[in-house]
């Protein structure tokens, strides 16, 4: 059936005098681009192979932790396990883990309040990045007229859009 599928690629055409039988199979091109793997001559990517063993390690560790941290000493001394850490460090440990994430998370907005300039600096409106509106000469047509460029809106503008109806 795959020889039935085949069929010669135009992009083997051009070397099709170096390598006589290239032929190319719909399922292998479904393959590929599919995102599945194929197994041929290069073998799995890095990437999987260390996913595939991340995930294996994560659900032995995951096992080996629940089990010392929740079975009774006496059970674990049956089986000849005698050495290992206390069970205080089941809630130490996740406890430090999660109170450092906090910490993190409290750090990094204190560090953008710190970098945010105050409501009332003019940085607050204007930067480095800000543009003047470009006027282009009244005489020249509507249709002939290029599209102006991006710019910012002043703030009297904004306000005069927003808020006219209070200043009547």
């Amino acid at each position: 059936m795959a020889d039935q599928l085949s069929f010669n690629s135009p992009r083997r055409t051009l070397s099709y005098s170096r390598n006589r039988g290239a032929t190319f199979s719909v399922f292998e091109a479904d393959n590929k681009a599919s995102g599945v793997g194929v197994s041929g001559e290069h073998g799995p990517n890095p990437s999987e192979v260390y996913g595939f063993v991340g995930a294996i390690s994560t659900v032995v560790a995951t096992v080996i932790f629940m089990v010392w941290a929740y079975v009774p000493d006496p059970w674990l001394h049956s089986i000849g396990i005698f050495y290992y850490p206390s069970k205080n460090w089941a809630l130490v440990l996740p406890t430090y883990a999660m109170v450092t994430v906090v910490t993190m998370f409290l750090f990094y907005i204190g560090l953008n309040f710190m970098a945010t300039p105050p409501p009332t600096s003019l940085n607050s409106i204007y930067d480095e990045n800000s543009k003047d509106i470009v006027c282009f000469d009244p005489a020249v047509e509507e249709d002939d007229r290029p599209i102006e460029p991006y710019s910012d809106i002043g703030l009297d503008q904004i306000n005069m859009l927003m808020f006219k109806e209070w200043k009547q």
